[in-house]
């Protein structure tokens, strides 16, 4: 019986640069970072220090079984900026915000009012966004999309 999602994959262009990224201004603690083997696969894994059963694994793009023509279109999209890798929760949109902003996290929108919370986007180091949301307890279906 499946009780949950354990580890999920956000796929980065320098892991070095994404460790720091997710350690230094997000604030996630490093649960594992190993070499598979003597030259093997470089695995690193974060996660918040409240949520246990969750790690990200910061996987490098090319070190896993692609193909070397879709590992360039996935670091291709990666740079671009195109792929969404997730929703980070928080208690304080609107002060997470600001203290990521002032640690040089690029943000693509500033906490806006949403039916489902209040909610930023922003980008890792690799062009990956993810949304910052501060949930209702109730959907306020009054609020815009826009």
């Amino acid at each position: 019986m499946i009780k949950g999602m354990g580890i999920s994959t956000v796929w980065v262009l320098d892991q070095d640069s994404a460790k720091d990224f997710f350690t230094d201004k997000l604030g996630l603690e490093v649960r594992t970072d190993m070499t598979l083997g003597e030259g093997g696969m470089r695995w690193i894994t974060v996660g918040a220090k409240d949520q246990p059963d969750l790690q990200i694994t910061l996987m490098a793009i090319g070190r896993s079984a692609q193909d070397p023509e879709s590992a360039e279109q996935l670091r291709s999209l990666v740079a671009k900026g195109v792929l969404g890798a997730g929703a980070f929760t928080t208690d304080d949109c609107e002060g997470d915000y600001k203290r990521l902003s002032a640690k040089g996290v690029t943000f693509l929108q500033e906490p806006q009012k949403r039916p489902y919370g209040i909610e930023a986007i922003f980008r890792d180091d690799s062009g990956n966004w993810f949304s910052l949301t501060q949930q209702f307890a109730e959907l306020d279906e009054s609020a815009g999309w826009e």
